[in-house]
């Protein structure tokens, strides 16, 4: 189903001009205009009798300000930084260097500390950050370069000649909620461009329209999440150390479900401490956000947390399918480039510093096209071959096929991730198999009533307060906002499946899984089952869970109008 938010028709749309729009301001995005930028430079420098400009290329961001949806937990490995920005370290904003490593298995009571970190995780020598402040930091690098910037433009469409993208529609700006103009109606852009180059983070809208029109997973393992619900605290003084790293593995996730947590020290006392649960799990009861909770609860998690105050919240998935997982990363018009593409590796739970690289070896492909006037699938086809001959596919490939390993629980992929290691990534079969996460939920009426061991992470956590919280207590604390009088941007595509099979099959798990309270059943009287659907849609963090989670696949996310959503200042 290849769903377009619905855009105003009869109206005249201001048309502009680009040789290069790259959607989403996130590391990828700005790393790609950032390399493009060097490159005309060294190229003007060179040629001045054939300049290149830099006037039409633009980036388009949906949040109000630079890096204000950005979230990660976040650790950067310098690496691909080292090559964009030589001499960055000087003056990017660096929270700490990480000094000191713990990996610590946990029981609902118990905590057991590994003898060293594993070796796919270690950090040492690699930076704690503030994803946030460092987005902002590269999106100044950028508009300093000459590029320009749009913040609170959403790509709403893409457009299309064929088989060609030819650019983007961005969002109709001052609809109200029965899609009827408002006093300050403006209408989106028709943004044409020669190349456009998709680095919306996971699961985004535009790169959800390409790969459904070309059907570009053929033949390729689908694309799996996980998603990291954070908190960002302070903490007494010398309680986590600056530059310190503690992740866990095991309660209060059971061995049949996947995940782990984090906890990074920061400057001034902060933490940075999140648990991503994989979202591929069984029991359509577990609630992520409760996951949180429940972790904070455990004796070693509490005692560093003691006395301390949680000061924001956020939520956002992450791909972790891998190596096989990755669509085809360019056509004829188009590029996709960071999480939108896939490129992260699981097995470091590390997409930063890979995303960043990606946009840069895709601004070398966009600019070999301007320099060739050549935009076609061909030319542009280039850049898998310049990923093909980069570390990235030199890392990726080692964990090909980690993730799909644990598809049968946490003692089996323990075991699959072992014999990879000592098969350069391959494991007893060459390519794993893999099910899209939606698809391995069961019903209600295959699984205990009571949860049994999992019942500690099913249902809504109830949040004393002071060490765990409930949903919209949390949500407060992630500076959430949006125009309410605006059409859903949650788009349920037959709310009669929620009303009826979902409530007895499933339990409406977009409850749960939503971290930030969006999705509510409240009692009816003109349904079978005495319960409705209701939205607050006002609520999204944009992690995009429910596009993906949703057991029947008929929520799409698109994106509100530009500008709404979460404030992750700091995070």
């Amino acid at each position: 189903m290849i769903y377009f938010r619905k855009q105003l028709e009869g109206i005249e749309r201001p048309q502009m001009e680009a040789d290069v729009v790259i959607v989403g301001g996130g590391p990828a995005g700005m790393a790609c205009a950032l390399r493009l930028s060097q490159l005309i430079d060294l190229h003007n420098r060179r040629y001045p009798d054939a300049p290149l400009s830099k006037e039409n290329i633009y980036v388009l961001e949906k949040a109000r300000e630079i890096g204000q949806h950005s979230l990660s937990g976040a650790v950067l490995d310098p690496r691909s930084m080292d090559e964009l920005l030589p001499g960055w370290r000087d003056e990017a904003p660096l929270d700490a260097q990480v000094e000191h490593e713990s990996f610590y298995f946990l029981t609902r009571e118990k905590s057991y500390r590994a003898p060293m970190m594993p070796p796919p995780m270690r950090d040492h020598g690699n930076y704690v950050i503030s994803i946030n402040r460092f987005v902002k930091w590269l999106g100044e690098k950028v508009e300093q370069a000459g590029i320009t910037v749009f913040t609170g433009f959403a790509g709403s469409e893409l457009l299309l000649e064929g088989d060609k993208v030819t650019g983007v529609q961005t969002d109709d700006k001052g609809i109200d909620k029965t899609g009827q103009k408002k006093s300050n109606f403006e209408p989106g852009y028709d943004l044409k461009s020669k190349v456009t180059v998709l680095a919306e983070g996971p699961r985004g809208s535009l790169t959800k329209q390409l790969v459904q029109k070309f059907d570009l997973y053929k033949n390729r393992n689908p694309q799996v999440y996980g998603i990291g619900v954070k908190e960002l605290w302070e903490v007494p003084s010398g309680r986590v150390g600056k530059g310190e790293v503690i992740l866990t593995l095991g309660w209060p996730l059971t061995t049949k479900e996947y995940g782990g947590s984090w906890m990074y020290g920061s400057r001034d006392n902060l933490v940075s401490l999140g648990y991503v649960t994989s979202l591929d799990y069984q029991d359509p009861r577990i609630d992520p956000q409760r996951v949180l909770q429940q972790w904070k609860a455990h004796p070693l998690i509490a005692h560093l947390l003691e006395g301390g105050k949680m000061i924001r919240y956020g939520a956002k998935t992450m791909p972790y399918g891998g190596w096989y997982s990755m669509p085809p990363l360019a056509g004829n018009g188009w590029m996709i480039v960071g999480d939108s593409a896939g490129f992260l590796n699981s097995q470091r739970l590390k997409g930063i510093h890979l995303a960043i690289k990606s946009g840069m070896l895709a601004a070398e492909t966009a600019f070999s096209a301007l320099r060739e006037n050549n935009f076609s699938a061909e030319k542009l086809k280039e850049f898998k071959a310049s990923v093909d001959a980069s570390w990235i596919r030199d890392e990726l490939w080692e964990s090909r096929n980690f993730h799909q390993g644990f598809e049968k629980g946490l003692l089996s992929g323990l075991f699959h991730a072992g014999l990879q290691q000592l098969t350069g990534g391959r494991g007893l079969h060459e390519v794993y198999p893999a099910h899209a996460g939606h698809t391995r939920m069961k019903h209600l009426d295959q699984l205990p009533a009571d949860g049994g061991p999992r019942e500690q992470i099913l249902g809504k956590a109830k949040g004393a307060g002071k060490l765990t919280f409930d949903k919209l207590t949390d949500l407060y604390h992630s500076g959430t906002k949006h125009e309410e009088d605006q059409p859903a941007h949650l788009v349920i595509h037959d709310t009669n499946i929620c009303n009826t099979r979902c409530v007895t099959e499933f339990g409406n798990p977009c409850q749960n899984f939503c971290p930030a309270n969006v999705y509510e059943m409240e009692d009816a009287t003109d349904t079978p089952s005495g319960k409705q659907i209701h939205l607050n849609p006002s609520n999204c963090v944009h992690c995009k869970t429910c596009d993906i989670m949703d057991p029947y696949e008929i929520i799409t996310w698109v994106p509100p109008e530009g500008g709404g959503g979460p404030n992750y200042d700091g995070m």
